[in-house]
């Protein structure tokens, strides 16, 4: 049986790209003699449509797009997802299925069993367990379909009652296929690898794996959608971050007819969660994220030109290059804000690295906006010394300028916080806090670094200086970022096991860092919720990213 996995990139709710796509990918692999061919979890509709599934109309939508796609299921099987109905009254309004269509027909429907309700999921608010389960007969072989997080529950996993395939195992099927929306982080490809691999080794069946690929908002799915045969060899694996549509000759006797690109002893056994930060894990493949993430933002939302601050520090360096990568140099553009606490090498970095990327950029002093504000407030401030207040309405004033400047040209400003800085609220509201979307927000200083040495691996972009010279905000002389932040080579370690390991401040001082430095952190962390929740949306590309998938109160005490 020839079989086709369409690794492709969907936008919510656009029913009519959606469809369009996937037609065009059917009569592809019908041209090339294909059997089957599978799309990912959703795929008509898009993942993760949220609340639209609440509108009879966008369901409507669906089944109507599934009407066009069955007339092309004609000599070729189609595998595709979409929300079905529930008929009965009893549990949620909608299944999330999988459809088999053949003969301009729909020949059989599997629903999702296993809906993920942690970190960025949320599909028990929408969608009804599956309550039985049935192999699909096509062109004599018996097929195991299964939805994303059904193959993530081994009969081990304490979040779920059932184990879809061990029901399925009862049927004797020949192969199981996965319908998948998988969202990236620099963690997962492990963890996939390894999972599948279980799946198979298992049940001594080969899989073929379709993963979403494109991002939604702040989530990136990086496809790489995988083929393992029976013996858990993997057998094929379609390219990350890009769309791809590639076919699998599988046989009779379960094998792949297919060069094994990574043999079973070679393949991790189990999930691999990093217990320390390794700044430097899976740094392109973070890259590719985060240049995605930003292009099919711009992409989806109608979006074409960016702007930015540019400070001549190594957030807004490696932003700016990440933007140009995404949307074209020509569509990026800085705006330098020098002020009378700005260095001259601030300015003259910041302008190196607009002269060798070869975007447009432009000098915008606050000086004289900075004054105009102090006189204005003078009277009410009176004879107070300098301080936080002074300091935070410099921010102000740059935010106020790109804002205006964005609005006046129709850019959208990129945010450049790091996720150091989001974590202990080393920002300023309304100001370096302001922006569409947030590009290294899910990215820690020193993932920040590693993300600056992987661009000048061959040759210099970012100018040295800029990574080389200490990080400071410049809103008082001499200021650096050291002054209010413990070092980011022990700060970002005590974060890492705060907010993606969920260690508790005694486990985390069991690990040997200072008891009243762990302290200190964790209450930064803790009183500066109430800045995130108004912050905009960040690319997410670590396991537990601010926003959504972490859901904390903004006055919970809880360690402070």
């Amino acid at each position: 049986m020839k079989i086709f996995l369409a690794q492709q990139n969907y936008h919510v709710g656009n029913f009519e790209a959606n469809t369009a796509k996937i037609i065009a990918a059917i009569e592809e692999a019908k041209g090339q003699g294909g059997d089957l061919i599978v799309f990912s979890e959703l795929s008509v509709c898009g993942y993760a449509p949220k609340d639209f599934l609440e509108f009879d109309d966008f369901i409507n939508k669906s089944y109507a797009a599934l009407d066009q796609i069955k007339m092309h299921a004609d000599g070729i099987g189609v595998l595709v997802g979409a929300p079905d109905r529930n008929p009965v009254k009893e549990g949620k309004d909608l299944f999330n299925a999988a459809f088999l269509l053949y003969d301009k027909k729909i020949q059989g429907v599997a629903h999702k069993t296993c809906l993920p309700n942690y970190d960025v999921f949320d599909e028990y608010r929408y969608f009804e367990p599956a309550y039985d389960w049935k192999v699909m007969l096509f062109k004599g072989k018996r097929l195991a379909i299964t939805i994303c997080e059904d193959i993530w529950n081994l009969g081990d996993n304490p979040l779920y009652r059932n184990c879809p395939m061990d029901e399925l195992m009862k049927q004797s099927p020949d192969v199981m296929i996965n319908l998948s929306a998988s969202p990236f982080d620099y963690t997962h490809d492990a963890d996939r690898k390894a999972t599948i691999k279980a799946n198979v080794t298992k049940y001594k069946l080969p899989l073929f794996y379709c993963n979403a690929v494109g991002s939604q908002t702040g989530i990136v799915f990086d496809g790489s959608s995988l083929v393992f045969d029976k013996g858990a060899n993997l057998c094929g694996r379609l390219p990350a971050f890009e769309s791809s549509l590639q076919s699998f000759e599988l046989n009779d006797d379960g094998s792949i007819s297919s060069p094994i690109i990574e043999s079973a002893n070679l393949l991790p056994d189990q999930e691999l969660n990093p217990l320390v930060l390794d700044e430097h894990l899976n740094i392109e493949m973070i890259y590719q994220a985060l240049v995605m993430g930003i292009r099919d933002y711009f992409a989806k939302m109608e979006f074409t030109k960016a702007i930015l601050g540019s400070s001549g520090g190594i957030d807004s360096a490696v932003t700016l290059v990440l933007a140009c990568e995404a949307l074209g140099k020509e569509n990026v553009r800085a705006i330098l804000l020098p002020s009378q606490f700005s260095t001259g090498h601030s300015v003259s970095d910041a302008e190196q690295l607009s002269q060798q990327v070869g975007n447009p950029y432009d000098i915008v002093p606050i000086k004289n906006v900075y004054d105009t504000f102090l006189t204005t407030l003078s009277p009410i401030f009176k004879d107070l010394p300098f301080g936080l207040a002074e300091e935070n309405m410099q921010s102000r004033a740059r935010g106020n300028i790109l804002m205006g400047i964005a609005n006046k040209f129709g850019y959208i400003l990129l945010n450049t916080s790091n996720k150091s800085e989001l974590a202990t609220g080393y920002g300023t509201l309304y100001g370096d806090m302001a922006g569409g979307l947030a590009v290294l927000g899910d990215c820690y200083k020193l993932q920040v670094y590693a993300l600056a040495a992987f661009i000048n691996q061959s040759k210099e972009i970012i100018p040295q200086h800029i990574i080389t010279k200490p990080p400071s905000a410049e809103l008082r002389p001499g200021q650096v970022d050291a002054d209010s932040l413990p070092d980011y080579a022990v700060l970002d370690k005590i974060l890492y096991q705060y907010i993606e390991r969920r260690q508790g401040p005694n486990e985390i001082k069991a690990q040997g860092y200072n008891p009243e430095l762990v302290d200190k952190v964790l209450r930064m962390v803790n009183r500066n919720e109430y800045k995130r929740n108004q912050f905009c949306p960040i690319i997410r590309v670590s396991p537990k990213a601010f926003g959504e998938g972490r859901r904390v109160p903004i006055v919970g005490n809880y360690l402070s």
